[in-house]
């Protein structure tokens, strides 16, 4: 069976990843820095029939990457690897003129970093899978500029370059940088708290990622919306 390491996985987009992938019969290795909400994920995902590793750990750890990694070597290698974990810079959300240095340095380090660290950790695996894949999660922010969004589409915006990068330097695997649009996430709630407008759930957004794997389009940036669009 082909297998999956997506990080950020106990709840919202990547937990929903993790449900669409476990139905189509994927092993999964799923991080997340919560133990206990990370436990529950699996449990519930593992219902498919599927193997599931869960690993608990904060992903600008080296050591906690190499063991995702490991994880998925005992499994069989790894197919996929989606980089799902991503960190604001500051919740709620504030102005450049505002924005903690610290926050920054964090949003990069966990949405650029820690992506690039474990891309290059799963290479040899990737390298190796009949039709390897990276999907990296990008947002609008990366591409347009909204107010009190600039720390997080900076860092989005980076991981964009870098996965461009990668498509070229890695021409054997696909490479997709994902916006996957508007969510009802609890990322989306802690950058804005006060927007009580209704948003997409995030398992209505997981299908546009399975197109990906579907028809391995070159790699590039997409927008989900686009590839739920029906043709």
């Amino acid at each position: 069976m082909p297998v999956a390491i997506i990080t950020g996985a106990s709840k919202g987009l990547g937990r929903a990843l993790a449900e669409v992938l476990a139905a189509r019969g994927w092993d999964l290795v799923l991080d997340a820095r919560t133990a206990e909400v990370l436990k529950e994920t699996a449990a519930a995902v593992a219902e498919h029939g599927t193997r599931v590793e869960a690993l608990a750990g904060d992903v600008v750890d080296a050591g906690h990457r190499a063991a995702l990694v490991a994880a998925a070597w005992r499994l069989g290698g790894c197919d996929l690897l989606v980089s799902n974990a991503s960190a604001l810079g500051a919740e709620p959300l504030v102005p450049l003129e505002e924005l903690a240095l610290d926050g920054l340095r964090r949003a990069l380090e966990v949405n650029v970093v820690a992506a690039l660290g474990l891309v290059q950790e799963a290479l040899p695996l990737l390298r190796a899978a009949p039709a390897g894949a990276v999907v990296t999660l990008s947002s609008d922010a990366a591409a347009e500029a909204y107010p009190t969004w600039g720390g997080y589409g900076a860092s989005k915006a980076a991981l964009d370059q870098l996965a461009a990068v990668l498509g070229e330097e890695e021409p054997g695997l696909r490479v997709w940088a994902v916006d996957p649009g508007d969510m009802a996430t609890d990322l989306y709630a802690a950058a804005v708290p006060e927007d009580g407008n209704a948003r997409p759930e995030p398992a209505g957004v997981a299908p546009a990622f399975l197109r990906l794997l579907d028809e391995r389009p070159a790699s590039g940036r997409y927008a989900a919306p686009a590839l739920l669009e029906v043709r």
